[in-house]
Protein backbone atom coordinates (compact mmCIF):
# COMPACT_ATOMS: atom_id res chain seq x y z
CA UNK A 1 0.00 0.00 0.00
CA UNK A 2 2.59 2.21 0.56
CA UNK A 3 3.89 1.82 -2.56
CA UNK A 4 0.53 2.39 -4.09
CA UNK A 5 0.46 5.71 -2.21
CA UNK A 6 3.65 7.02 -3.20
CA UNK A 7 3.02 6.34 -7.04
CA UNK A 8 -0.34 7.72 -6.93
CA UNK A 9 1.44 10.93 -5.43
CA UNK A 10 3.73 10.67 -8.48
CA UNK A 11 0.84 9.85 -10.82
CA UNK A 12 -1.05 13.33 -9.69
CA UNK A 13 1.38 15.41 -9.80
CA UNK A 14 2.32 14.26 -13.68
CA UNK A 15 -1.50 14.87 -14.63
CA UNK A 16 -1.10 18.50 -13.10
CA UNK A 17 1.66 19.06 -15.45
CA UNK A 18 0.58 17.22 -17.72
CA UNK A 19 1.21 18.49 -21.85
CA UNK A 20 -1.08 17.13 -23.33
CA UNK A 21 -4.92 17.79 -23.92
CA UNK A 22 -8.22 15.82 -23.96
CA UNK A 23 -8.82 14.97 -27.25
CA UNK A 24 -11.67 12.62 -25.69
CA UNK A 25 -14.88 14.88 -26.45
CA UNK A 26 -18.08 13.72 -25.27
CA UNK A 27 -20.75 16.31 -26.57
CA UNK A 28 -19.02 15.82 -30.51
CA UNK A 29 -19.22 11.71 -30.18
CA UNK A 30 -22.57 11.89 -29.37
CA UNK A 31 -23.35 14.72 -31.64
CA UNK A 32 -21.79 12.39 -34.07
CA UNK A 33 -23.72 9.49 -33.40
CA UNK A 34 -27.17 11.88 -33.75
CA UNK A 35 -26.42 13.40 -37.11
CA UNK A 36 -25.70 9.84 -38.61
CA UNK A 37 -29.21 8.09 -36.89
CA UNK A 38 -30.97 6.35 -39.78
CA UNK A 39 -28.49 6.34 -42.54
CA UNK A 40 -29.60 6.73 -45.93
CA UNK A 41 -28.13 3.23 -47.84
CA UNK A 42 -26.59 5.78 -50.25
CA UNK A 43 -24.68 7.50 -47.43
CA UNK A 44 -23.92 4.01 -45.73
CA UNK A 45 -22.63 2.77 -49.54
CA UNK A 46 -20.51 6.19 -50.28
CA UNK A 47 -18.64 5.46 -46.82
CA UNK A 48 -17.85 2.23 -47.57
CA UNK A 49 -16.39 2.45 -51.12
CA UNK A 50 -14.10 5.51 -49.62
CA UNK A 51 -13.27 3.28 -47.06
CA UNK A 52 -12.01 0.83 -49.59
CA UNK A 53 -9.94 3.64 -51.45
CA UNK A 54 -8.62 4.53 -48.37
CA UNK A 55 -6.67 1.03 -47.80
CA UNK A 56 -4.29 2.16 -50.23
CA UNK A 57 -3.87 5.76 -49.12
CA UNK A 58 -3.45 5.13 -45.76
CA UNK A 59 -6.14 7.12 -44.56
CA UNK A 60 -8.86 6.66 -41.64
CA UNK A 61 -12.32 7.84 -42.05
CA UNK A 62 -13.87 10.35 -40.52
CA UNK A 63 -15.79 10.16 -37.05
CA UNK A 64 -18.77 10.85 -38.82
CA UNK A 65 -18.09 8.43 -41.63
CA UNK A 66 -17.66 5.92 -38.95
CA UNK A 67 -20.47 6.96 -37.07
CA UNK A 68 -22.67 6.14 -40.47
CA UNK A 69 -21.62 2.85 -40.50
CA UNK A 70 -21.80 1.87 -37.06
CA UNK A 71 -25.45 3.40 -37.38
CA UNK A 72 -26.46 1.30 -40.07
CA UNK A 73 -29.23 -1.19 -39.44
CA UNK A 74 -30.01 -2.97 -42.62
CA UNK A 75 -28.78 -6.11 -42.75
CA UNK A 76 -28.20 -6.03 -46.74
CA UNK A 77 -25.57 -3.17 -45.63
CA UNK A 78 -23.89 -5.13 -43.30
CA UNK A 79 -23.27 -7.63 -45.41
CA UNK A 80 -21.69 -5.32 -47.69
CA UNK A 81 -19.82 -3.66 -44.48
CA UNK A 82 -17.85 -7.26 -43.88
CA UNK A 83 -17.30 -7.64 -47.65
CA UNK A 84 -15.62 -4.26 -47.49
CA UNK A 85 -13.76 -5.60 -44.00
CA UNK A 86 -12.52 -8.63 -45.98
CA UNK A 87 -11.38 -6.81 -49.02
CA UNK A 88 -9.64 -4.27 -46.98
CA UNK A 89 -7.50 -6.34 -44.85
CA UNK A 90 -6.52 -8.98 -47.91
CA UNK A 91 -5.72 -5.71 -49.47
CA UNK A 92 -3.08 -4.22 -46.47
CA UNK A 93 -2.06 -7.68 -45.41
CA UNK A 94 -2.63 -10.10 -47.47
CA UNK A 95 -4.95 -13.37 -46.68
CA UNK A 96 -2.21 -14.20 -43.35
CA UNK A 97 -3.20 -14.21 -39.84
CA UNK A 98 -0.71 -13.73 -37.73
CA UNK A 99 -0.55 -15.71 -34.39
CA UNK A 100 1.06 -15.36 -31.21
CA UNK A 101 0.18 -16.98 -27.27
CA UNK A 102 -0.58 -14.60 -24.20
CA UNK A 103 1.47 -15.17 -20.89
CA UNK A 104 0.04 -14.12 -17.72
CA UNK A 105 3.32 -13.81 -15.37
CA UNK A 106 2.10 -12.10 -12.55
CA UNK A 107 -1.19 -11.32 -11.16
CA UNK A 108 -1.26 -9.20 -8.15
CA UNK A 109 -2.69 -6.21 -8.47
CA UNK A 110 -3.53 -3.24 -6.41
CA UNK A 111 -6.43 -2.09 -8.17
CA UNK A 112 -9.58 -2.53 -7.53
CA UNK A 113 -11.74 -2.63 -10.75
CA UNK A 114 -14.99 -4.16 -10.72
CA UNK A 115 -15.01 -6.50 -13.73
CA UNK A 116 -11.96 -7.77 -13.37
CA UNK A 117 -11.26 -10.90 -11.64
CA UNK A 118 -7.40 -9.97 -10.46
CA UNK A 119 -9.20 -7.20 -8.24
CA UNK A 120 -7.40 -6.22 -5.01
CA UNK A 121 -10.37 -7.53 -3.02
CA UNK A 122 -11.24 -10.82 -4.50
CA UNK A 123 -9.94 -13.44 -2.09
CA UNK A 124 -10.68 -16.33 -4.70
CA UNK A 125 -7.38 -15.12 -6.84
CA UNK A 126 -4.63 -17.72 -6.43
CA UNK A 127 -1.77 -14.79 -6.10
CA UNK A 128 0.98 -15.91 -8.69
CA UNK A 129 4.23 -14.49 -9.18
CA UNK A 130 6.63 -16.41 -11.53
CA UNK A 131 9.96 -16.39 -10.67
CA UNK A 132 12.80 -17.41 -13.14
CA UNK A 133 12.57 -21.11 -13.40
CA UNK A 134 8.70 -21.32 -13.31
CA UNK A 135 8.72 -18.89 -15.85
CA UNK A 136 11.31 -21.10 -17.70
CA UNK A 137 8.99 -23.74 -17.85
CA UNK A 138 6.12 -21.74 -19.09
CA UNK A 139 8.36 -20.65 -22.03
CA UNK A 140 9.29 -24.06 -22.74
CA UNK A 141 5.79 -25.60 -23.29
CA UNK A 142 5.08 -22.58 -25.88
CA UNK A 143 8.10 -23.34 -27.64
CA UNK A 144 6.77 -27.03 -27.70
CA UNK A 145 3.54 -25.89 -29.22
CA UNK A 146 5.75 -24.07 -31.53
CA UNK A 147 4.78 -20.49 -30.68
CA UNK A 148 7.19 -17.79 -32.08
CA UNK A 149 5.20 -14.98 -30.52
CA UNK A 150 4.06 -13.72 -26.98
CA UNK A 151 2.28 -11.06 -25.41
CA UNK A 152 3.37 -11.08 -21.57
CA UNK A 153 0.57 -9.56 -19.04
CA UNK A 154 1.22 -8.54 -15.79
CA UNK A 155 -0.75 -7.12 -12.96
CA UNK A 156 -0.05 -3.82 -11.33
CA UNK A 157 1.84 -4.24 -8.21
CA UNK A 158 5.65 -3.70 -7.06
CA UNK A 159 6.24 -7.53 -7.42
CA UNK A 160 5.82 -6.38 -10.83
CA UNK A 161 7.40 -2.67 -11.68
CA UNK A 162 9.26 -2.00 -14.73
CA UNK A 163 12.50 -3.71 -13.29
CA UNK A 164 10.39 -7.06 -13.06
CA UNK A 165 9.34 -6.76 -16.44
CA UNK A 166 12.50 -5.93 -18.02
CA UNK A 167 13.99 -9.00 -16.32
CA UNK A 168 11.33 -11.50 -17.25
CA UNK A 169 12.05 -10.25 -20.85
CA UNK A 170 15.78 -10.76 -20.86
CA UNK A 171 14.58 -14.20 -19.51
CA UNK A 172 11.92 -15.21 -22.30
CA UNK A 173 14.64 -14.52 -24.66
CA UNK A 174 16.95 -16.29 -23.03
CA UNK A 175 15.56 -19.64 -23.15
CA UNK A 176 16.70 -21.77 -26.00
CA UNK A 177 15.57 -25.06 -27.37
CA UNK A 178 16.44 -27.03 -30.73
CA UNK A 179 13.80 -26.03 -32.26
CA UNK A 180 13.74 -22.69 -31.98
CA UNK A 181 12.72 -19.52 -29.34
CA UNK A 182 10.55 -16.94 -29.01
CA UNK A 183 11.68 -14.17 -31.23
CA UNK A 184 9.32 -11.05 -29.65
CA UNK A 185 7.80 -9.98 -26.68
CA UNK A 186 5.07 -7.77 -27.09
CA UNK A 187 3.57 -6.55 -23.08
CA UNK A 188 0.06 -5.47 -21.69
CA UNK A 189 0.65 -3.90 -18.57
CA UNK A 190 0.55 -0.74 -16.54
CA UNK A 191 0.60 2.61 -17.72
CA UNK A 192 4.13 3.78 -17.01
CA UNK A 193 6.48 6.83 -16.47
CA UNK A 194 8.83 7.42 -19.29
CA UNK A 195 12.12 6.29 -17.52
CA UNK A 196 10.15 2.91 -17.02
CA UNK A 197 9.16 2.86 -20.40
CA UNK A 198 12.79 3.46 -21.36
CA UNK A 199 14.01 0.66 -18.81
CA UNK A 200 11.84 -2.49 -20.69
CA UNK A 201 12.26 -1.01 -24.30
CA UNK A 202 15.95 -2.04 -23.78
CA UNK A 203 15.01 -5.62 -23.56
CA UNK A 204 14.05 -5.25 -27.10
CA UNK A 205 9.88 -5.06 -26.88
CA UNK A 206 7.82 -5.43 -29.81
CA UNK A 207 4.12 -3.60 -29.05
CA UNK A 208 3.20 -2.25 -26.06
CA UNK A 209 -0.55 -2.48 -25.20
CA UNK A 210 -2.33 -0.08 -22.86
CA UNK A 211 -6.29 -0.91 -22.86
CA UNK A 212 -8.35 2.19 -21.59
CA UNK A 213 -11.17 -0.68 -20.58
CA UNK A 214 -13.47 2.46 -21.56
CA UNK A 215 -12.92 6.30 -23.05
CA UNK A 216 -16.75 7.44 -20.89
CA UNK A 217 -15.26 9.45 -18.09
CA UNK A 218 -18.29 8.71 -15.69
CA UNK A 219 -17.93 5.05 -16.37
CA UNK A 220 -14.51 4.92 -15.57
CA UNK A 221 -14.88 5.96 -12.49
CA UNK A 222 -17.85 3.85 -11.75
CA UNK A 223 -15.61 0.84 -12.66
CA UNK A 224 -12.12 2.07 -11.18
CA UNK A 225 -12.49 2.79 -7.59
CA UNK A 226 -11.38 6.54 -6.51
CA UNK A 227 -7.76 6.38 -4.73
CA UNK A 228 -6.33 3.46 -6.63
CA UNK A 229 -3.59 3.99 -9.05
CA UNK A 230 -6.08 3.39 -12.34
CA UNK A 231 -8.93 5.17 -10.95
CA UNK A 232 -6.30 8.31 -12.54
CA UNK A 233 -8.36 8.99 -16.10
CA UNK A 234 -6.14 10.83 -17.61
CA UNK A 235 -2.79 8.95 -16.77
CA UNK A 236 -4.26 5.67 -18.53
CA UNK A 237 -5.63 7.72 -21.10
CA UNK A 238 -2.00 9.44 -22.29
CA UNK A 239 -0.45 6.67 -20.98
CA UNK A 240 0.86 5.39 -25.26
CA UNK A 241 1.68 9.25 -25.59
CA UNK A 242 4.43 9.14 -22.92
CA UNK A 243 5.49 5.23 -24.54
CA UNK A 244 5.97 6.99 -27.82
CA UNK A 245 7.42 10.23 -26.71
CA UNK A 246 10.14 7.77 -24.44
CA UNK A 247 11.02 5.71 -27.58
CA UNK A 248 9.22 2.91 -27.83
CA UNK A 249 8.39 2.38 -31.68
CA UNK A 250 4.78 0.72 -30.88
CA UNK A 251 1.95 1.05 -29.15
CA UNK A 252 -1.60 -0.73 -29.03
CA UNK A 253 -5.08 0.74 -28.07
CA UNK A 254 -8.25 -1.29 -26.91
CA UNK A 255 -11.84 -1.18 -25.25
CA UNK A 256 -13.01 -3.87 -22.84
CA UNK A 257 -16.79 -3.80 -24.87
CA UNK A 258 -19.85 -4.16 -21.95
CA UNK A 259 -18.66 -1.06 -19.73
CA UNK A 260 -20.72 1.74 -21.97
CA UNK A 261 -22.51 1.95 -25.54
CA UNK A 262 -20.11 0.24 -27.74
CA UNK A 263 -20.61 3.05 -30.55
CA UNK A 264 -20.01 5.73 -28.41
CA UNK A 265 -16.45 3.42 -27.54
CA UNK A 266 -15.54 2.85 -30.99
CA UNK A 267 -16.15 6.74 -31.94
CA UNK A 268 -13.56 6.95 -29.22
CA UNK A 269 -10.90 4.61 -30.01
CA UNK A 270 -10.93 6.24 -33.41
CA UNK A 271 -10.13 10.00 -31.37
CA UNK A 272 -7.05 8.29 -29.72
CA UNK A 273 -5.66 7.07 -33.13
CA UNK A 274 -6.33 10.46 -34.48
CA UNK A 275 -4.96 12.04 -31.62
CA UNK A 276 -1.86 9.45 -31.69
CA UNK A 277 -1.27 10.38 -35.41
CA UNK A 278 -1.68 14.36 -35.14
CA UNK A 279 1.25 14.45 -32.68
CA UNK A 280 3.42 11.63 -33.40
CA UNK A 281 2.58 10.93 -36.46
CA UNK A 282 2.39 7.27 -35.97
CA UNK A 283 -1.29 5.45 -35.38
CA UNK A 284 -2.26 2.96 -33.07
CA UNK A 285 0.13 -0.60 -33.97
CA UNK A 286 -3.34 -2.52 -33.65
CA UNK A 287 -6.91 -1.92 -32.22
CA UNK A 288 -8.66 -4.49 -29.61
CA UNK A 289 -11.97 -5.44 -28.78
CA UNK A 290 -12.34 -7.79 -26.07
CA UNK A 291 -15.30 -8.40 -24.69
CA UNK A 292 -16.15 -8.70 -21.14
CA UNK A 293 -16.29 -12.21 -19.89
CA UNK A 294 -16.98 -14.48 -16.32
CA UNK A 295 -14.15 -14.28 -13.41
CA UNK A 296 -14.03 -15.73 -9.87
CA UNK A 297 -16.31 -12.76 -8.62
CA UNK A 298 -18.25 -11.69 -11.22
CA UNK A 299 -21.69 -13.36 -11.54
CA UNK A 300 -23.92 -9.68 -13.00
CA UNK A 301 -24.01 -8.96 -16.63
CA UNK A 302 -23.55 -5.24 -17.95
CA UNK A 303 -26.44 -3.31 -18.79
CA UNK A 304 -24.30 -2.56 -21.83
CA UNK A 305 -23.38 -6.14 -22.45
CA UNK A 306 -22.55 -6.62 -26.39
CA UNK A 307 -24.31 -9.40 -28.44
CA UNK A 308 -22.03 -11.89 -30.58
CA UNK A 309 -23.98 -9.71 -33.22
CA UNK A 310 -22.52 -6.63 -32.16
CA UNK A 311 -19.09 -7.96 -31.42
CA UNK A 312 -18.69 -9.04 -35.48
CA UNK A 313 -20.12 -5.62 -36.36
CA UNK A 314 -17.47 -3.79 -34.00
CA UNK A 315 -14.70 -5.55 -35.41
CA UNK A 316 -15.69 -4.75 -39.14
CA UNK A 317 -16.46 -1.41 -38.46
CA UNK A 318 -12.51 -1.13 -37.14
CA UNK A 319 -11.32 -2.65 -40.01
CA UNK A 320 -12.92 0.18 -42.68
CA UNK A 321 -12.15 2.90 -39.93
CA UNK A 322 -8.64 2.78 -39.41
CA UNK A 323 -7.48 0.42 -42.19
CA UNK A 324 -3.97 0.17 -41.86
CA UNK A 325 -4.09 -0.64 -38.25
CA UNK A 326 -4.12 -4.13 -37.25
CA UNK A 327 -7.09 -5.66 -35.45
CA UNK A 328 -6.55 -8.44 -32.84
CA UNK A 329 -9.14 -11.11 -32.07
CA UNK A 330 -8.96 -13.08 -28.77
CA UNK A 331 -9.62 -16.13 -27.26
CA UNK A 332 -12.27 -14.97 -25.20
CA UNK A 333 -14.70 -15.69 -27.99
CA UNK A 334 -15.78 -19.03 -28.79
CA UNK A 335 -14.55 -20.95 -31.69
CA UNK A 336 -17.27 -20.77 -34.30
CA UNK A 337 -17.59 -17.24 -33.28
CA UNK A 338 -14.04 -17.02 -33.52
CA UNK A 339 -14.07 -18.50 -37.12
CA UNK A 340 -17.00 -16.64 -38.30
CA UNK A 341 -14.77 -13.23 -37.26
CA UNK A 342 -12.15 -14.20 -38.94
CA UNK A 343 -13.87 -14.64 -42.46
CA UNK A 344 -15.67 -11.73 -42.35
CA UNK A 345 -14.19 -8.60 -40.40
CA UNK A 346 -10.73 -8.40 -41.93
CA UNK A 347 -9.23 -9.71 -38.63
CA UNK A 348 -5.34 -9.68 -39.18
CA UNK A 349 -4.23 -11.28 -35.61
CA UNK A 350 -5.07 -13.28 -33.08
CA UNK A 351 -4.08 -15.54 -30.46
CA UNK A 352 -3.54 -19.67 -30.40
CA UNK A 353 -3.39 -22.16 -27.77
CA UNK A 354 -4.68 -19.82 -25.58
CA UNK A 355 -3.93 -20.27 -21.83
CA UNK A 356 -4.28 -17.45 -19.25
CA UNK A 357 -3.88 -19.40 -16.00
CA UNK A 358 -0.33 -17.88 -14.27
CA UNK A 359 1.90 -21.32 -15.11
CA UNK A 360 -0.57 -22.95 -16.82
CA UNK A 361 0.83 -23.75 -20.21
CA UNK A 362 3.81 -25.77 -18.72
CA UNK A 363 1.04 -27.73 -16.11
CA UNK A 364 -1.41 -28.26 -19.49
CA UNK A 365 -3.87 -27.25 -17.89
CA UNK A 366 -7.30 -27.52 -19.81
CA UNK A 367 -10.31 -25.49 -19.59
CA UNK A 368 -10.94 -22.11 -17.47
CA UNK A 369 -9.72 -22.12 -13.61
CA UNK A 370 -10.79 -18.91 -12.95
CA UNK A 371 -9.00 -18.46 -9.21
CA UNK A 372 -5.83 -18.17 -11.36
CA UNK A 373 -7.34 -16.06 -14.53
CA UNK A 374 -8.44 -13.08 -15.40
CA UNK A 375 -11.49 -13.89 -16.70
CA UNK A 376 -12.86 -16.69 -19.23
CA UNK A 377 -11.50 -17.83 -22.53
CA UNK A 378 -13.97 -18.98 -24.90
CA UNK A 379 -11.80 -20.71 -27.40
CA UNK A 380 -9.25 -23.90 -26.35
CA UNK A 381 -7.58 -25.29 -29.67
CA UNK A 382 -4.14 -25.84 -29.29
CA UNK A 383 -2.14 -23.66 -31.65
CA UNK A 384 -2.46 -27.23 -34.65
CA UNK A 385 -5.85 -27.37 -34.28
CA UNK A 386 -6.41 -23.34 -34.84
CA UNK A 387 -3.91 -23.49 -37.88
CA UNK A 388 -5.86 -26.54 -39.22
CA UNK A 389 -9.16 -24.51 -39.05
CA UNK A 390 -7.18 -21.34 -41.03
CA UNK A 391 -5.64 -23.55 -43.80
CA UNK A 392 -9.04 -25.48 -44.71
CA UNK A 393 -10.44 -21.79 -45.84
CA UNK A 394 -6.97 -21.12 -47.57
CA UNK A 395 -5.35 -19.14 -45.25
CA UNK A 396 -2.25 -18.64 -44.33
CA UNK A 397 -0.79 -18.61 -40.89
CA UNK A 398 2.13 -16.67 -40.19
CA UNK A 399 4.64 -16.17 -37.20
CA UNK A 400 6.23 -13.30 -38.52
CA UNK A 401 8.35 -11.36 -36.54
CA UNK A 402 10.56 -9.94 -38.73
CA UNK A 403 9.67 -6.59 -39.08
CA UNK A 404 10.37 -6.20 -35.43
CA UNK A 405 13.77 -7.29 -35.83
CA UNK A 406 14.16 -5.77 -39.18
CA UNK A 407 13.42 -2.24 -38.13
CA UNK A 408 10.39 -1.84 -39.93
CA UNK A 409 8.66 -0.43 -36.63
CA UNK A 410 7.33 2.60 -35.73
CA UNK A 411 7.84 5.64 -38.61
CA UNK A 412 9.37 2.68 -40.81
CA UNK A 413 6.23 0.22 -40.15
CA UNK A 414 3.55 3.09 -41.04
CA UNK A 415 4.29 3.80 -44.76
CA UNK A 416 4.49 0.24 -45.75
CA UNK A 417 0.69 -0.54 -43.91
CA UNK A 418 -0.88 2.91 -45.75
CA UNK A 419 0.53 2.34 -48.80
CA UNK A 420 -1.26 -1.51 -48.78
CA UNK A 421 2.89 -2.45 -49.41
CA UNK A 422 3.20 -4.17 -46.06
CA UNK A 423 1.73 -7.21 -47.65
CA UNK A 424 4.60 -8.29 -49.61
CA UNK A 425 6.53 -8.77 -46.77
CA UNK A 426 3.77 -10.00 -44.62
CA UNK A 427 2.89 -13.21 -47.61
CA UNK A 428 6.73 -14.30 -48.12
CA UNK A 429 7.77 -14.01 -44.14
CA UNK A 430 4.45 -15.69 -43.27
CA UNK A 431 5.08 -18.89 -45.72
CA UNK A 432 8.54 -19.53 -44.26
CA UNK A 433 7.41 -19.27 -40.63
CA UNK A 434 4.89 -21.70 -41.54
CA UNK A 435 6.85 -23.74 -43.50
CA UNK A 436 9.35 -23.86 -40.31
CA UNK A 437 6.37 -24.86 -38.23
CA UNK A 438 5.03 -27.67 -40.57
CA UNK A 439 8.92 -29.27 -40.29
CA UNK A 440 9.18 -29.03 -36.48
CA UNK A 441 5.51 -29.21 -34.86
CA UNK A 442 2.98 -29.88 -37.31
CA UNK A 443 -0.01 -32.50 -37.19
CA UNK A 444 -0.01 -34.92 -40.14
CA UNK A 445 -3.24 -33.12 -41.19
CA UNK A 446 -1.85 -29.36 -40.91
CA UNK A 447 1.49 -30.81 -42.38
CA UNK A 448 -0.42 -32.63 -45.92
CA UNK A 449 -2.77 -29.35 -46.65
CA UNK A 450 0.58 -26.85 -45.76
CA UNK A 451 2.76 -28.62 -48.43
CA UNK A 452 -0.10 -29.57 -50.85
CA UNK A 453 -2.16 -26.58 -51.16
CA UNK A 454 -1.18 -23.85 -49.06
CA UNK A 455 2.38 -23.30 -49.44
CA UNK A 456 1.99 -23.66 -53.37
CA UNK A 457 -1.20 -21.35 -53.33
CA UNK A 458 0.71 -18.27 -51.91
CA UNK A 459 4.26 -19.25 -53.80
CA UNK A 460 2.18 -19.36 -56.82
CA UNK A 461 1.11 -15.49 -55.98
CA UNK A 462 4.55 -14.50 -55.18
CA UNK A 463 5.82 -15.89 -58.90
CA UNK A 464 2.66 -14.24 -60.56
CA UNK A 465 3.46 -10.77 -58.74
CA UNK A 466 7.22 -10.99 -57.36
CA UNK A 467 9.11 -13.44 -59.07
CA UNK A 468 12.25 -11.92 -57.70
CA UNK A 469 11.04 -12.23 -54.23
CA UNK A 470 9.48 -15.83 -54.73
CA UNK A 471 13.03 -16.91 -56.20
CA UNK A 472 14.56 -15.55 -52.58
CA UNK A 473 12.26 -17.62 -50.67
CA UNK A 474 12.46 -20.88 -52.74
CA UNK A 475 15.99 -20.29 -51.94
CA UNK A 476 15.06 -20.04 -48.28
CA UNK A 477 12.39 -22.92 -47.46
CA UNK A 478 15.59 -24.96 -49.21
CA UNK A 479 17.91 -23.79 -46.13
CA UNK A 480 14.61 -24.22 -43.93
CA UNK A 481 14.51 -28.23 -45.44
CA UNK A 482 18.47 -28.49 -44.70
CA UNK A 483 18.52 -27.48 -41.16
CA UNK A 484 18.46 -23.83 -41.06
CA UNK A 485 16.10 -21.88 -38.80
CA UNK A 486 14.61 -18.41 -38.64
CA UNK A 487 14.48 -17.54 -42.23
CA UNK A 488 12.90 -14.05 -43.78
CA UNK A 489 13.24 -11.11 -45.09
Amino acid sequence: MSWAKERLKKIKEWEESCEYDDFIDDDAIRSFLKQTEQPSEKSVLDVIEKAKTNALKGVMLSPLETATLLNTTDKALWEEIFKAAAYIKEEVYGNRIVLFSPIYISNPCVNNCSYCGFKSSNRATVKITLDDENLEREIGALLNAGQKRLIAVYGEHPKSDSTYIAKTVRTIYGVKKDKGEIRRVNINAAPMFEEEYREIKMEGIGTYQVFQETYHKETYEKVHPKGTLKGEYKWRLFALHRALKAGLDDVAVGVLFGLYDWRYEVLAMLHHAMNLEKVFNIGPHTMSFPRIKLTSSTQDSSPYAVSDEDIVKIAAVIRLMCPFTGTILTAREEPHLRDEMIKKCGISQTDAGTNIGVGAYAKKQQGNDLPKQQFAIGDHRDIDAFILSLIKEGRLPSFCTSCYREGRTGCNFMPLAKHATIKYLCIPNGILTFKEYIRDYASKDVKEIGERVIIPKYMDMLHENLPQVAAVVEKMMAGLESGKNDCHI
